[in-house]
C-alpha cells in the first residue's frame, strides 16, 4: 500500500501545479492520472490568459482571474527554471472586434463594465487596430484593446510543469485510474484505483476535471459535466499575427512569430457527454470565424484538428475548497478558465492544506453549494448545444 502525505487526482495543469506546490512544502506527493498526464483539457485549450468576463456568470471570477494573471510571469519563470523547458508565454495583449450595427454602444458598455471590475480595457479606433494588426478584417464596426492580457502555449506549459513537479519530488503515476476516495469515520484515508490498488494519504485533492463527478466516495457526487470544445491549428505563411484576436464567435491565438506561423483557432461549446471527436459543423464554424477576423487565413493550411472536454458546473464557476470530509479538497470545474486560474488555484490549495487558511475568500466556489439547494442542479435549458458552438475563451 503506497503511502504519501498527499494524493492529487488529475495530472492536468491545475493538479500538477498543486502537486508541485505541496512538494515544495516538503510533503510526499503522489500525482495520479487515469491516462497520459496532461493530455486532457490542459492539452486541448488555446492558452488565452484573459480575466475579462465573457458572460455575466463569469463576473465573480474576475478577482481570481486578475490575481492569477498577476502571478503568471513569476509562475512561468519558476517552471521554466526548474524544468529547463520553455512555456511559450507571450504578453502582447488582445484585440476584440465587434461586428453588430450597435457595436459602438456595445463597446461603451463593455469598457464601462471592465473599468468597474478593475480591468484597464481600452476602446481601439479601427485605424489603430489596423496599424497593430494589418491583416485584420475591415468589416468590424468597433474594437477593444486588452493590453494587460497574455497567452501561453498550454501544451508546452503542461510538459514543463510535469517535469518541474517530478524534479521537485512529486511521484507521478500515469495510467492510474482512481475510482474511489476512501473515507472512514468522516476522515480521508486515501484512494482506491480501478484495479483495486490502494494509495494511503490523509490529504486528497480532486483535480480530475470533467471526470471529477465520476469519483465514488464523495456524497453527493461533485457537480461536474464535460463540455466539448473543438479546435483547429493553422499554418500561415502571411505576415505574422502578434496579438490574440477574437470576437463573440471565436478567436485566433498566435503560438509564435515564426514563418510559417502556427495559429490556434476555436472553439465550440457542445454538451456531447464524454465523446471527444471533431465534426464537420464544428470545424466549419471555427474556420469561418477565423477567416472573418483575418481574411488572409483563407490561404492557411490546416495542420491539426482536435477536441477536449472542459469541466463545467451548473453555474459555470469552479468547485474549490474543502469537500465536507476531513482531508478532501476539491479543485475542479474551472470550465473555460483552467489555464488562467492554475497559479491562483495552486496557491490557495497549498495554503489550505499546509496552513488551514486562504489568502482570498473562496466561499463562492464551495464544492458543496449545489447540495444545499437541490433545485440548483444542472438545468438542461442552460446546456450548451450545437446551436451555440463558438466562444471567446478556450
Amino acid at each position: 500500500m503506497p503511502s504519501h502525505d498527499a494524493i492529487v487526482i488529475g495530472a492536468g495543469l491545475v493538479g500538477s501545479a498543486i502537486a508541485l506546490r505541496l512538494a515544495q512544502e516538503g510533503l510526499r506527493v503522489a500525482l495520479l492520472e487515469k491516462n497520459a498526464p496532461g493530455r486532457e483539457a490542459s492539452w486541448a485549450g488555446a492558452g488565452m490568459l484573459s480575466p475579462a468576463p465573457d458572460s455575466p456568470a463569469a463576473i465573480p471570477l474576475v478577482p481570481f482571474g486578475r490575481a492569477s494573471l498577476g502571478l503568471y510571469p513569476q509562475f512561468v519563470a519558476e517552471i521554466e527554471e526548474i524544468s529547463g523547458k520553455r512555456a511559450g508565454y507571450r504578453s502582447e495583449g488582445a484585440i476584440e472586434l465587434l461586428f453588430s450595427a450597435d457595436a459602438e454602444r456595445e463597446l461603451s458598455t463593455l469598457i464601462a463594465l471592465h473599468h468597474a471590475l478593475g480591468l484597464p480595457t481600452e476602446p481601439l479606433p479601427l485605424d489603430e487596430a489596423s496599424k497593430l494588426e494589418p491583416a485584420l478584417t475591415r468589416r468590424a464596426q468597433a474594437a477593444a484593446y486588452f493590453p494587460y492580457e497574455a497567452c501561453v502555449d498550454n501544451r508546452a506549459l503542461i510538459d514543463a510543469l510535469l517535469a518541474a513537479a517530478e524534479t521537485s519530488g512529486v511521484t507521478l503515476f500515469p495510467d492510474t485510474h482512481v475510482s474511489q476516495i476512501l473515507i472512514e469515520h468522516g476522515r480521508c484515508m486515501g484512494v482506491r484505483t480501478g484495479k483495486g490498488q490502494i494509495f494511503s494519504a490523509q490529504n486528497v485533492v480532486v483535480a480530475a476535471g470533467a471526470f471529477s463527478g465520476l469519483l465514488e466516495g464523495i456524497v453527493p457526487p461533485l457537480a461536474t459535466r464535460p463540455i466539448r470544445g473543438q479546435m483547429v491549428a493553422l499554418s500561415s505563411h502571411e505576415k505574422p499575427i502578434r496579438h490574440v484576436v477574437r470576437c463573440e464567435r471565436g478567436y485566433i491565438v498566435p503560438r509564435d512569430s515564426a514563418a510559417p506561423q502556427r495559429l490556434v483557432t476555436g472553439s465550440t461549446l457542445e454538451d456531447a457527454g464524454f465523446e471527444k471527436r471533431v465534426t464537420a459543423a464544428g470545424i466549419e464554424k471555427i474556420l469561418s470565424t477565423a477567416q472573418e477576423l483575418v481574411p488572409q487565413l483563407s490561404n492557411a493550411e490546416i495542420v491539426e484538428t482536435w477536441s477536449g472536454l472542459r469541466p463545467d458546473t451548473p453555474d459555470h464557476l469552479p468547485l474549490l475548497g474543502p469537500a465536507g470530509v476531513d482531508g478532501v479538497t476539491v479543485a475542479t470545474g474551472h470550465y473555460r478558465n483552467g489555464i488562467l486560474l492554475t497559479p491562483i488555484t495552486a496557491k490557495l490549495v497549498r495554503e489550505w492544506i499546509v496552513e488551514k487558511r486562504v489568502s482570498m475568500d473562496w466561499e463562492i466556489f464551495d464544492p458543496l453549494r449545489f447540495a444545499r439547494t437541490k433545485s440548483e442542479g444542472t438545468n438542461s435549458d442552460d446546456a450548451p448545444s450545437e446551436s451555440r458552438v463558438s466562444e471567446t475563451r478556450g
